[in-house]
């Protein structure tokens, strides 16, 4: 099974394409995703770009994505949650099965521990993938990559999409 991850972000989206089986998960791709600034219309439609091509390119099964998680900022939850609803409408148009994770999820999948930091996660990612070489890998791609192995976990568990 191949994994389209996404840690969803108005400025940064994380987005991993995950393949193989939960006990051995291999990385196809990452990146972190930065829109230029601007415009709310132009920056999300960057974002769709962005995972609209990652679909083209890597023909995953499913996409897995974080559940919105609210934090302190509200104008950053709105930012977080219209790329979210963007990410959301794109794998719908691709009839791509969606599969929700929470953070918590996430992190048990990653870590063993559902109240693992963002460290943790970054400190276990690169243990249980093989992650190519690379100069600045960002927290949001690390943030991907482990919804895409926690994605890859819930499939084995999700009952099959109403239209298959």
């Amino acid at each position: 099974m191949r994994i389209l991850g996404i840690d969803p972000g108005y400025d940064r989206l994380g987005i991993a394409v995950i393949e193989g089986d939960p006990s051995k998960p291999s990385l196809v791709w990452s990146d972190c995703f930065m829109p230029a600034k601007g415009a709310a219309e132009r920056r999300l439609s960057a974002v769709a770009a962005a995972v609209t091509a990652a679909i083209g390119a890597y023909a995953p099964d499913a996409l897995s994505i974080e559940t919105l998680f609210f934090n302190k900022s509200a104008s950053t939850a709105l930012g977080v949650a219209q790329a979210r609803g963007v990410v959301l409408a794109t794998a719908g148009a691709a009839a791509l099965t969606v599969i929700e994770c929470s953070p918590q999820t996430v992190k048990l999948a990653v870590t063993g521990y559902g109240a693992a930091d963002k460290k943790a996660i970054a400190l276990m990612v690169p243990k249980l993938i093989i992650l190519p070489p690379k100069q600045n890998r960002l927290d949001d791609e690390l943030d991907a990559i482990a919804v895409g192995i926690a994605g890859l976990s819930q499939a084995r568990t999700q009952p099959p999409p109403e239209n298959a």
